[in-house]
């Protein structure tokens, strides 16, 4: 449509042009192949173990029945007592609200809380929507089950990743994501919050947890 707009009236006149387009105009298609540097049939566990590791994330690989008492270890070594938990199918299945309380910690499921009361709390307990192995990145759609503030306001975040979690890479991510939707919000984390604005020294936990902490179950 033809405006009279004299700029846009210049514009067409340096290029040549009596008027605007008809129609949008439709881009090329560009015949560039994403190239994946991860295959979905090496170790996805050891790669994310490696790649989280070295972004200085903290990752164990444990048995179900090992999981309560390492991470009550865990939890007291970094001598945290208040406990906040997402209420997700796979903590409740495990029972860890109920046997953190028997291990003496103060812990409460997301639906007890207020948004107020969460920044009270030492650690976040979690499950995991995704493992990223090519980025050693965690995913969490965010629901009425799971607010986003259990694994970006305390200091410590502990993470809870079963087998079937793991991705290959952000390729497989996005599509998923695209297909099953995002929730209300997604948050990636790799490794803890790190901040390098201040004269170029890196300073962690400064807008998230200082400690993020994932144990993988086998």
């Amino acid at each position: 449509m033809q405006t009279s707009d004299p700029v846009l009236e210049k514009v067409r006149r340096s290029l040549g042009r009596a008027a605007g387009f008809a129609g949008k105009p439709v881009p090329p298609p560009i015949d560039e192949p994403v190239a994946r540097l991860v295959h979905s049939d090496v170790g996805l566990n050891e790669l994310f173990a490696k790649r989280a590791s070295a972004m200085k994330m903290l990752v164990s690989t444990v048995s179900v029945d090992e999981l309560l008492p390492k991470m009550a270890d865990f939890l007291r070594e970094k001598d945290c007592r208040r406990i906040m938990l997402s209420d997700a199918p796979l903590l409740k299945r495990l029972g860890i609200a109920e046997g953190l309380r028997r291990e003496g910690f103060d812990a409460k499921g997301w639906s007890e809380l207020t948004l107020d009361a969460a920044y009270e709390y030492d650690a976040g307990v979690t499950d995991v929507d995704y493992a990223v192995a090519e980025t050693g990145s965690l995913v969490i759609r965010h629901s009425p089950v799971h607010g986003r503030l259990l694994s970006l306001v305390p200091f410590v975040h502990v993470a809870v990743i079963e087998p079937k979690s793991f991705l290959a890479d952000l390729i497989d991510l996005f599509e998923l994501l695209a297909r099953e939707g995002c929730g209300s919000g997604v948050t990636m984390i790799s490794g803890p919050s790190k901040t390098a604005d201040i004269e170029m020294n890196v300073v962690t936990g400064v807008h998230g947890p200082n400690v993020v902490k994932a144990f993988v179950l086998q």
